[in-house]
């Protein structure tokens, strides 16, 4: 129960539906679909494609998306992968004879082809009920009647906006600046394509006008994107993976996706006592950042596209991490593992809708960084995503640059079971963080007693190529005692990621989180 006397937020409880998100128009457009007859994978799509436009620095159309769902009266959970590829003609040795370690951020070379949209289509079909026209329907509205920037929104855009370049400054920026808190933002041109898309479907969006001004944006900044590559874009239906921690089991999304990383820190972390320490003490924040530390080298090492991910196996294998939980030094950091290139990135919005049926979504949907690569396409203004900054340079490496290859990506879509029932789904905002974000939101359920809602809300730490990160909920003389065992501890300007997540309870109550972290809510009905 949580103290009334201090700041904080009460869980959402309702019976009927339910929707978790980081704004709340999105918020409510999904609760609205549900009260219309639609489900939740109508109610989570209607507000991931509106979160496009109310927090259009995280996502958009020009982005990719990965989904983990159940349907109605059964509790297996499935994943389909929503992220695009490199072009075809995409080639790392070229850009390593033009002197690169690493794939520019803000150039057509780190563009994949977006992936959400076809995903979006092909769930609304055989997964929805009400049909595309009538589930686009509120993100068009909005997208031509505008929407209110809200306040963590505006402080985003602001620290964002300087990666707009050329058409994106006209589509993204009003008389030339980051709108403030209040002003309201439209996007004409995403509506007129959302349209299309609602009359046509996927072909609207990956072939003919749209697509040719797409291509025309990346052609110019000298993309080798073509309307083949565009056209060939499909979702992938995938097998979940999944760990058991304490009788909880986590599914994750499988690579591309980082999250079997999460299962294995999950792994390193129960040959600790962690139950029994401080949960916003030295001791915890010290092994998990050195369990971190072990779980995303080896992420870095094997993780990319799945038709050239290597070991996936070790991500799920006991023994790999009380090997890896056995190089831990309680008294002292250890170095950093050697990073290499591939691109970090704070930037994702997270929906979570479970229906009346108990059909439960779980949708991430990002363009990586903020405002993606900063290229907008001219005519409707569609940001595309820079997610080919997630691929190494690395001769031979699973992730290295390759024509039609998915890189590694952050985003990681979460669900948790118990005994073989689906009891939530959630996620955790903050690309690199996520994997840590999902040990931690875990532990301070299962091995803190946090309630769902605290267990949001609290603090947050994250070690990060060769710095720990620490949220300033912890004190500083936890700050000071993490930098005596070695760690190099930074406050980041902004905070670690964002959260939120729907608990199905035994009784069938739905009891909703969401992160003040941002502006969004979690609602019912």
């Amino acid at each position: 129960m949580r103290d009334f006397h201090t700041p904080g937020r009460s869980e959402v409880l309702a019976t009927e539906g339910m929707c978790a998100t980081s704004h709340p128009l999105a918020a409510k457009v999904a609760v609205d679909i549900l009260a219309q007859g639609g489900n939740a994978m109508d109610a989570a799509i209607a507000g991931a494609v509106l979160l496009g436009i109310c927090e259009p620095q995280m996502t958009g159309l020009g982005g990719d998306c990965f989904v983990l769902f159940n349907r109605p009266g059964e509790d297996q959970v499935r994943a389909l992968n929503g992220s695009g590829r490199a072009p075809a003609a995409a080639n790392s040795e070229m850009l390593r004879a033009r002197g690169l370690t690493a794939v520019p951020l803000n150039t057509a070379d780190a563009v994949t082809v977006p992936g959400a949209v076809d995903a979006f289509c092909h769930m609304a079909e055989t997964e929805g009920k009400l049909g595309l026209d009538a589930i686009l329907q509120p993100a068009i509205h909005y997208a031509d009647a505008g929407v209110p920037v809200a306040t963590r929104v505006a402080f985003d855009w602001k620290s964002g906006a300087a990666t707009l370049q050329g058409a994106a400054r006209a589509h993204y920026l009003i008389n030339d600046k980051a709108p403030e808190v209040g002003q309201v933002f439209r996007s004409p041109g995403q509506a007129d394509v959302l349209r299309q898309i609602a009359r046509n479907g996927r072909d609207a969006f990956y072939s003919g006008d749209i697509a040719d001004d797409m291509i025309a944006a990346l052609t110019d900044l000298g993309g080798v994107h073509t309307a083949q590559d565009f056209d060939a874009t499909r979702y992938t239906e995938t097998q979940p993976v999944s760990g058991d921690y304490k009788g909880l089991e986590l599914v994750e999304h499988p690579p591309n996706g980082q999250g079997a990383t999460a299962i294995l820190l999950l792994n390193i972390l129960k040959n600790f006592d962690l139950a029994n320490m401080d949960p916003f003490g030295v001791e915890r924040i010290h092994i998990e950042a050195e369990a971190s530390k072990l779980a995303y080298d080896a992420r870095n090492r094997f993780i990319g596209d799945p038709d050239h991910t290597t070991h996936a196996e070790r991500f799920t294998d006991q023994a790999v991490a009380d090997k890896l939980a056995a190089l831990i030094d309680p008294q002292r950091a250890m170095p950093a593992a050697a990073p290499l290139t591939e691109a970090i990135h704070k930037d994702t919005v997270y929906i979570t809708v479970v229906d009346r049926d108990r059909m439960a979504v779980s949708l991430i949907y990002s363009i990586f960084h903020s405002f993606g690569s900063g290229i907008a396409s001219k005519k409707y203004g569609i940001l595309l995503q820079n997610r080919g900054a997630g691929f190494t340079l690395q001769a031979g490496h699973p992730n290295e640059l390759g024509g039609r290859k998915r890189p590694m990506h952050t985003i990681i879509p979460g669900m948790l079971k118990q005994n073989g029932r689906i009891q939530m789904p959630f996620g955790v905002m903050g690309g690199a963080y996520q994997p840590t974000g999902h040990a931690r939101f875990v532990s301070n359920q299962i091995d803190h007693g946090l309630d769902l809602q605290a267990s949001i809300e609290a603090p947050r730490a994250f070690a990060d190529k060769g710095v720990l990160k620490l949220e300033r909920g912890f004190s500083p003389k936890v700050a000071q005692q993490l930098q005596n065992l070695g760690h190099n501890v930074e406050t980041p300007e902004t905070p670690l990621g964002g959260a939120q997540a729907i608990r199905i309870s035994d009784n069938g109550v739905l009891i909703g989180a969401s992160d003040p972290r941002k502006d969004g809510c979690a609602i019912g009905y």
